[in-house]
């Protein structure tokens, strides 16, 4: 391979990798256009080449914040157990719809999840009100009673908790596999949104989950891979090194600043893929 055949996956990856390192997802929300429409792909070729470059990519970018900005790990490890079979029947769906319905579908959850996030950037978190606890019995004491209220809290918010984290995982995961992406643009706001956290710690945890999906998406096609390695290799690469740029942007940044930068680029994607596949209908 020329070195001027090497300059558009090197290009591509770096750009890539910037915004994995940046946004903590979103990478192969532009690899899967980029492999398609600018390098030829189909858009089956392109899933699978996707899952190892925003896999690889996301792992590097991870290492690099878990001392910095940090991962909950427990969100994250809890996201990408849940995503581990519906990957896997994302995957098998993958090999039995056209070219132009995976596109479509691409962009019309891109486009739902920028907006989401535009949405949500508008104002912080509503404060959580105090609940009131119920006056104390003849037969226990006040302080029983706000002990017994609390715990009663406590499980109310971790069964919450665990069947928000179930949900979104499993639904990520389904996509990874049918999309080839490694749902950090479903990650990032259903982190934000649904599961209110940080979007410095998103980031971080984020990362975690794409690798972790990416994984066992590529396990379950393992028997039927489709990549030309020629064009996945230096994008690979590049989209490593531009991990390392995208952080050091990122940390110059504001969380809200992140959010809609990470929406507004969504959105263009979005536009753009949905767009040219309506055309090629």
């Amino acid at each position: 391979m020329s070195l001027l055949a090497l300059l558009p996956p090197l290009g591509l990856g770096l750009v890539m990798g910037v915004v994995i390192g940046g946004f903590g997802g979103g990478g192969g929300v532009l690899t899967v256009p980029a492999l398609v429409y600018l390098l030829g792909q189909s858009a089956q070729a392109a899933t699978t080449g996707s899952l190892i470059i925003v896999g690889i990519a996301a792992a590097a970018g991870g290492l690099g914040r878990i001392r910095g900005h940090g991962v909950d790990w427990r969100t994250g490890i809890g996201l990408g157990v849940a995503g581990i079979p519906t990957a896997y029947l994302g995957s098998l769906l993958n090999h039995r719809v056209s070219q132009t319905v995976l596109l479509l579908a691409f962009a019309g959850l891109t486009l739902v999840a920028a907006t989401a996030m535009l949405l949500n950037s508008r104002g912080e978190p509503a404060a959580v009100e105090p609940v009131e606890t119920p006056s104390a019995g003849p037969a226990r004491s006040v302080g029983d009673t706000v002990t017994a209220c609390r715990a009663r809290l406590l499980r109310s918010g971790s069964l919450q908790s665990v069947a928000k984290v179930a949900g979104v995982g499993a639904g990520v995961g389904f996509l990874t596999g049918f999309l080839g992406v490694g749902g950090g643009f479903l990650i990032i706001p259903a982190l934000v949104i649904v599961l209110r956290m940080p979007m410095a710690t998103a980031v971080g945890t984020s990362l975690l989950v794409i690798t972790l999906n990416s994984v066992s998406s590529m396990l379950s096609r393992a028997g039927a891979l489709d990549v030309d390695w020629r064009v996945i290799a230096p994008f690979t690469i590049a989209a490593v090194l531009g991990t390392v740029v995208g952080k050091r942007i990122a940390d110059r940044l504001s969380g809200e600043v992140l959010t809609r930068a990470f929406a507004v680029l969504l959105l263009a994607v979005g536009l753009g893929v949905g767009v040219q596949s309506l055309l090629s209908l």
